[in-house]
C-alpha cells in the first residue's frame, strides 16, 4: 500500500511547515508527499525547496527524494489544484492534507496501513477529525461526526467526514467539479462513496483540520452550493427534508 498525501498551497508560508512536518515525521513511510502550489507570492516556494533539500540530505530517515514532488504554477483555484494533485499521484490512495492541516499524530499512517493489511478489499478508508485554530490549539471535534458505517445516505446530513480524514483509492477517486467554488469537496465525497465497494473505518482521529474565519458572503454561497449538490444527488424532496432536519438541530450544534 502506498498513500499519495496531497497538499495544496497558496501564500501558505506561515502554516505550511507544520503540515509538512506532520507528514515527514510519520513512523511509517509508505507514502509520497505531493505539493501543488498556485505560484505563491510569499516565501512558500522557498520553504518547499528547504524541505526538498533536507530530504536530499537524508534528514528524514527512510524518505527518499522520489517521495517528495512539487509544482508551482497558476491554477483556477483550490479544487483545480486538488485535481492536479490527483493527476500527479502514483499511490494506491489519495489523501488531502492542505496547508495548515496536520496528520493527527506520527503513527496515523501506520494505523491506516494496519487496517488495509487486514481489509485489503477496502477502496475507501476514513476516520474522525479534530479541529485546531491557527495557533494549533484544539477547539473540538467537527459537529458532524463520521459514522461507523458510511453510506451515500449518510451524506444527506452534510459532509459527515472531512476530506482531511478520508482516503480514496485512486481507481475510484473522482475529479473535483470546478463549477462549485466553495463546497466541491462535499460533491467529491458523495461521488467517492457512491463508487466505493468497501469502506474501512478507523475509530480515531486521522487529521487536525485548521479552521479559519469565513466571510458571510462565502458562507451563503456555500449553503447555496450544498443545496444544489444535494438536489443533484438525492432529489429535491430528500434535500428539502434533510434541510428541515438540519435547521431543527442547528441551534444546538457546534458551528464548526
Amino acid at each position: 500500500m502506498k498513500i499519495s498525501i496531497i497538499t495544496v498551497t497558496y501564500n501558505a508560508e506561515q502554516v505550511l511547515e507544520k503540515t509538512l512536518l506532520s507528514i515527514l515525521q510519520q513512523s511509517n513511510q509508505q507514502f509520497e508527499c505531493i505539493l501543488v502550489d498556485g505560484e505563491s507570492k510569499d516565501g512558500t516556494v522557498s520553504l518547499i525547496q528547504k524541505f526538498e533539500q533536507q530530504i536530499k540530505n537524508q534528514e528524514y530517515p527512510g524518505i527518499g527524494p522520489e517521495q517528495f514532488r512539487w509544482i508551482s504554477e497558476p491554477d483556477r483555484g483550490l479544487y483545480d489544484a486538488m485535481n492536479k494533485g490527483i493527476n500527479m499521484a502514483t499511490g494506491d490512495f489519495v489523501w488531502f492534507m492542505n496547508a495548515g492541516d496536520k496528520i493527527y499524530d506520527r503513527d496515523t499512517v501506520q494505523k491506516i496501513v494496519d487496517l488495509y493489511n487486514i481489509e485489503p478489499e477496502c477502496d475507501l478508508i476514513y476516520g474522525q477529525t479534530i479541529m485546531i485554530d491557527e495557533e494549533d490549539r484544539e477547539v473540538g471535534e467537527r459537529h458532524k461526526i463520521a459514522p461507523q458505517k458510511l453510506t451515500r445516505r449518510s451524506l444527506l446530513k452534510g459532509l459527515v467526514v472531512g476530506h482531511q480524514s478520508i482516503l480514496v483509492h485512486k481507481k475510484i477517486a473522482p475529479r473535483f467539479d470546478l463549477s462549485y467554488r466553495i463546497t466541491a469537496d462535499y460533491d467529491w465525497v458523495i461521488r467517492a462513496v457512491s463508487e466505493s465497494h468497501c469502506q474501512g473505518y478507523i475509530d480515531q482521529y486521522l487529521s487536525r483540520f485548521m479552521i479559519a474565519g469565513v466571510s458571510s458572503q462565502k458562507r451563503w454561497m456555500g449553503l447555496k452550493e450544498r443545496f444544489a449538490i444535494m438536489r443533484e444527488h438525492f432529489g429535491l424532496f430528500q434535500t428539502l427534508l434533510a434541510h428541515f432536519v438540519i435547521a431543527l438541530k442547528y441551534p444546538f450544534s457546534k458551528k464548526y
